[in-house]
């Protein structure tokens, strides 16, 4: 086993979690965050050392990131709605990696793995790449979060002289769900039947264990100061979705979405606004989203990922059939999302 410590952030998180396992098939020490230390169920017969620490609480970091090498700074939040946005999750994600970085420089780490997001990628020009720019629509706070902090990951590593490699994930799907994740939350509503119109917005899927092979050879391999985006090349349609279930599970006689005018989905999108403001949850349809995101296909140029970091991922349609066998049968965790 290597003498290096290698910490992961938000080990409970889908991500995080799967990423450690693989470390540990790899014989290496690792160390991760959770944000309350009596929430251990995922790290059953994982031998990892738990710290509770908090991105957003500096302080709390400090035993984590002691006499650590190599950071996969994986935590943040992960959310497309919140009562607050603007604080609930950008002003989280910004202060989370600044806290990440400012600590990672105390305590003499070399090498930050960052996970970002294809949500900060230019969509003008599709398939997009990571030298088309940044995304330059600011109708979320989510994608504005991760356009931003994926900036200041970049402008911190090289003032700090730390080893910095940015990953870009996609829809991330698949197995040691504890909980479900954004992502996988939709595969679950496909399996329910839970989606009855179709929206017109493709999804990427990608195999979360894929993703976390990338972080693994982005930490061994990746030039510093780089973006990898992690992800398929072709996207798929939420009916292309909703036909492989059908087709693996007839017995669930799931229906097919229907296909609704942007105008009507408009109407209905205000409705279910209006609807959140006086539940305080969040709203299956948002107007911007629709702007920013119907009819888009979510293609992505991975040629970089593949010849650098050896990514080489299962397809969207694979990736999509074994979370949907692994929701489906195997998975244990709860409801609540991450």
């Amino acid at each position: 086993m290597s003498k290096e410590i290698s910490l992961v952030t938000g080990g409970n998180g889908h991500l995080g979690n799967n990423l450690i396992r693989l470390l540990l098939a790899d014989h290496q020490k690792v160390r991760t965050t959770i944000r309350n230390i009596n929430y251990k169920e995922s790290f059953k017969g994982l031998d990892c050392e738990l710290v509770e620490a908090d991105i957003t609480e500096r302080g709390s970091l400090r035993k984590a990131f002691e006499g650590v090498a190599n950071v996969y700074a994986v935590a943040a939040s992960f959310r497309m709605w919140a009562p607050n946005p603007k604080v609930d999750i950008y002003e989280t994600n910004m202060q989370g990696t600044q806290n990440v970085f400012d600590m990672a420089k105390e305590c003499g780490v070399k090498n930050i793995v960052y996970v970002s997001s294809v949500a900060s990628l230019d969509f003008t020009k599709l398939p997009a790449h990571v030298d088309n720019g940044y995304n330059k629509d600011r109708r979320n706070w989510y994608y504005n979060s991760k356009n931003d902090a994926d900036k200041l990951a970049l402008e911190l590593g090289k003032k700090y002289g730390i080893r910095t490699i940015i990953i870009l994930p996609s829809a991330m799907i698949g197995a040691e769900a504890h909980r479900l994740s954004y992502s996988n939350k939709i595969v679950w509503q496909i399996l329910n039947g839970e989606i009855p119109v179709d929206t017109n917005i493709s999804v990427n899927w990608i195999d979360v264990k894929d993703v976390a092979f990338g972080a693994y050879k982005a930490m061994e391999k990746g030039r510093n100061g780089q973006r990898y985006i992690l992800a398929n090349s072709r996207h798929t349609t939420i009916q292309e979705s909703v036909k492989i279930a059908s087709r693996l599970y007839p017995d669930l006689n799931l229906k097919m979405p229907v296909k609704l005018p942007k105008l009507l989905l408009y109407f209905v999108a205000a409705l279910m606004e209006f609807a959140s403001r006086i539940t305080k949850s969040e709203p299956l349809l948002q107007r911007h989203y629709l702007d920013m995101f119907y009819g888009l296909k979510q293609d992505y140029d991975i040629v970089k990922s593949k010849l650098e970091l050896d990514f080489n991922p299962k397809s969207s349609k694979a990736a999509l059939e074994e979370a949907l066998r692994y929701l489906r049968y195997d998975w244990k965790g709860s409801e609540k999302m991450d």
